[in-house]
């Protein structure tokens, strides 16, 4: 199942009665429960990822400023930025005893998986769009990104 479908099954929920909705695939299974206007999705991932711990949303405001400077965008034009397609929680590793999925040297073509970010529960891993070298990390492991925020730069091959 993908999260456009899942966003799609988080609206109808949202816009009807129902207090809880399970889907099942191949890929695994989903279940939506409404409570108290909220949404909360669960999955059974192949991966889990640690939580962020409980501060995450106060570092988040000292975080941004920092990833988001625009003096590296400025030197590096020749450089392609990966972009966080959704809000979440930005993780480098599959799990807390993995690898990291991409440091700086890593070479990435298009489809690998770069990382994963976390949103309402659900572990989306992030594929690279170009194929080239990461030159730099932009993101700290387990903090919360914006849509559109850069996560990485890499060089062209």
């Amino acid at each position: 199942m993908d999260l456009k479908q899942i966003h799609d099954l988080i609206k109808v929920v949202n816009k009807s009665n129902i207090g809880e909705i399970s889907v099942e695939d191949k890929d695994g299974k989903v279940t939506i429960k409404q409570k108290e206007e909220r949404i909360t999705v669960s999955s059974a991932p192949v991966y889990a990822a640690a939580p962020a711990p409980a501060p995450a949303p106060v570092a988040a405001s000292a975080a941004a400023p920092v990833s988001a400077a625009p003096a590296p965008a400025a030197s590096t034009d020749n450089l392609v930025t990966i972009k966080s397609p959704m809000i979440g929680t930005f993780y480098r590793r599959a799990a807390p005893d993995k690898p990291l999925m991409a440091e700086e040297g890593t070479e990435v073509s298009p489809g690998k998986v770069v990382c994963i970010i976390e949103a309402m529960k659900l572990f989306n891993e992030i594929e690279s769009e170009v194929k080239g070298t990461i030159v730099k990390v932009l993101v700290d492991d387990a903090s919360p990104v914006e849509f559109d925020q850069p996560l990485f730069l890499v060089q062209p091959a």
